[in-house]
């Protein structure tokens, strides 16, 4: 069986190889592929603010007939692949192929992400850090995960950071929070009722609030600071996979830009928390 390629895929494989206009057209559809496939041609080169006949060239490019015909192409990409695992991966792969789709998936997640970083938020995000007196760390399902990567990073930075991913601690931590917290919600669909509420709780009680979520998010419209970064990956039908690597590497960003203005008058710091773990090594042959 010979099988279509992902066109959500190949569309943020291809970004940095497109011109200005592509790249509108293309970003549009990667922001929302369910809209895109119900619009208008006029619709999206309204919402890209290009013309119509750039619209179709755009399509043309990509191997379709014309916009119609892309957005058959587009709706097949977004219900392909293995159901709850993975949309780039196809029941009839083998091992001498699935491993390089998620693979070239994660990598084209990774430079989409990176052509449209949200440099202001990064640097926006690392002040509030920096100057944080506590931080919280506050994800749910595959997000838990991050979070908890996220603590085991900052809490180098001498001051206490703390993750949970029980909702009840989340309602009572975020109620408790203050001027002087910081609370940092994780969340690629930015639609779950638990984080946005304890989002809302946070803010009102005086904490500054910041997401890694997608931009226009319901959890995105509650906070001081947004970092909203498109990752086409739909985890209402699959594992999340993209999402969770693209939202890994934001945070080792936002780490990286804490230790800058920290100075080098930290690296001692580091340096003596890192000679701690050698007694725990095995030494190398």
């Amino acid at each position: 069986m010979v099988r279509e390629p992902n066109l959500l895929a190949q569309l943020a494989a291809d970004l940095p190889k497109l011109s200005k206009s592509e790249v509108k057209v293309a970003e549009a559809i990667l922001a929302d592929p369910e809209a895109a496939t119900r619009s208008s041609i006029a619709a999206l080169a309204s919402l890209a603010e290009v013309s119509e006949p750039s619209v179709n060239r755009f399509c043309k490019r990509f191997g379709a007939s014309g916009f119609p015909d892309f957005k058959l192409r587009l709706a097949r990409s977004l219900v392909a692949g293995v159901p709850f695992m993975s949309q780039a991966v196809d029941f009839d792969d083998g091992v001498d192929t699935y491993p390089r789709k998620l693979f070239d998936n994660t990598i084209g997640a990774l430079m989409l992400a990176r052509d449209q970083l949200p440099l202001a938020s990064i640097g926006a995000a690392v002040e509030y850090l920096a100057a944080a007196k506590r931080i919280y760390f506050f994800g749910l399902g595959s997000s838990a995960a991050v979070a908890q990567d996220a603590e085991h990073k900052f809490f180098r930075f001498n001051v206490p950071v703390t993750t949970h991913t029980d909702p009840l601690m989340l309602r009572m931590l975020s109620a408790g929070g203050g001027q002087g917290d910081v609370f940092f919600f994780i969340s690629h669909t930015g639609r779950t009722k638990t984080i946005v509420e304890a989002a809302e709780r946070a803010k009102k009680a005086g904490a500054i609030v910041i997401a890694l979520t997608a931009n226009g998010s319901p959890l995105a419209e509650v906070c001081d600071c947004t970092l909203g970064i498109t990752v086409a990956e739909n985890t209402d039908d699959y594992l999340p996979m993209t999402s969770r690597i693209v939202h890994l590497v934001t945070l080792d960003a936002l780490v990286t830009g804490v230790t800058i203005k920290r100075g080098d008058q930290f690296v001692d710091h580091l340096a003596r928390l890192k000679a701690s773990l050698r007694a725990t090594r095995i030494p190398e042959k």
